[in-house]
């Protein structure tokens, strides 16, 4: 679930550029919840699963949605309007170099050494795959301040995530978070973006794109990233988060021609699954008939 969650998310840079070729970031952000929120709730009517959240929890979906999509979409989609799909997805790919330590100090979760090492491997890909081939950087720096916002966003998402995740239906928690997240858009949209949106020529490419945008990414994903964040936790869930610039970079480059894939990029990817692999292992103790313990690798399944 988590992998699925990750390549439906890689792909999303890439849909979101294509979709930025007709609207803006506001009125792809509104398009895409306005329509997750509908087909959501209709799933939801159709299997008799719950809507509403308790009264007392109301607090905590507004905080959950400010964090994500708000915050997050802010940052990501004004971010993508001023760096490449490759750079924006690497960014988000460091997330998990923050969960471990938000998710030990608030939801008590261990952190074992083959994280810690996962993780500093994945980040040496990232900063391979950051920098162009002569190792200059040459992304906006707006455009890295709206990732870093989209970063941080999704970082305390993921934390109030876990809280409600253990207690609500995954789509219950979706539903909930469209919902505010429109009343936190609509504003933004109207403003800046209303008008120019009546004038949006919905032809094949743009519908085929957001379809894709909110079928595989904002149901399809989120469902399958909740449900493997109640099960695993936060900490190993989000290890996963470092395939989506793999996915992106793969993805780019088959799909759009300004993206060019390199062997520094392929070494980068390379890295970043190697460090994915070793950070999901767990140091297992075993006793040996008296001899003193061995630190053994197994998978945890």
């Amino acid at each position: 679930m988590a992998i699925l969650a990750m390549v439906f998310w890689g792909m999303s840079y890439v849909w979101v550029k294509i979709a930025y070729l007709y609207l803006g970031p506001f009125s792809t952000v509104f398009l895409r919840l306005t329509l997750s929120a509908t087909i959501i709730i209709a799933i939801a009517a159709i299997f008799r699963i719950p809507i509403l959240p308790k009264r007392e929890d109301l607090k905590a979906f507004m905080l959950l949605a400010f964090f994500e999509p708000f915050a997050y979409f802010i940052g990501e989609s004004m971010g993508l309007e001023r760096v490449s799909s490759s750079v924006a997805s690497i960014m988000i790919g460091t997330i998990p170099l923050f969960i471990p330590i938000f998710a030990y100090y608030i939801l008590k979760e261990k952190v074992t050494i083959l994280n810690i090492i996962g993780l500093v491997i994945s980040f040496i890909g990232l900063f391979i795959l950051i920098f162009k081939e002569d190792f200059t950087f040459d992304a906006s720096p707006s455009g890295i301040a709206l990732m870093m916002l989209a970063v941080t966003a999704g970082t305390l998402y993921t934390i109030q995530l876990k809280k409600v995740s253990s207690i609500y239906h995954p789509v219950t928690i979706i539903i909930q978070m469209n919902f505010f997240g429109l009343l936190y858009f609509l504003p933004l949209f109207l403003y800046f973006e209303g008008r120019d949106f009546l004038q949006v020529n919905f032809n094949f490419e743009l519908i085929t794109t957001i379809a894709q945008l909110v079928i595989f990414s904002s149901l399809g994903a989120l469902f399958f990233f909740i449900y493997a964040i109640e099960r695993i936790g936060v900490t190993k869930t989000t290890m996963f988060t470092n395939l989506i610039p793999v996915v992106t970079a793969i993805t780019a480059w088959i799909i759009l021609p300004e993206e060019q894939f390199s062997l520094k990029l392929a070494l980068g990817i390379i890295i970043v699954i190697f460090g994915v692999f070793i950070g999901q292992r767990k140091i297992k103790r075993v006793k040996n008939q008296g001899k003193p313990l061995l630190f053994t690798l197994s998978k945890k399944y």
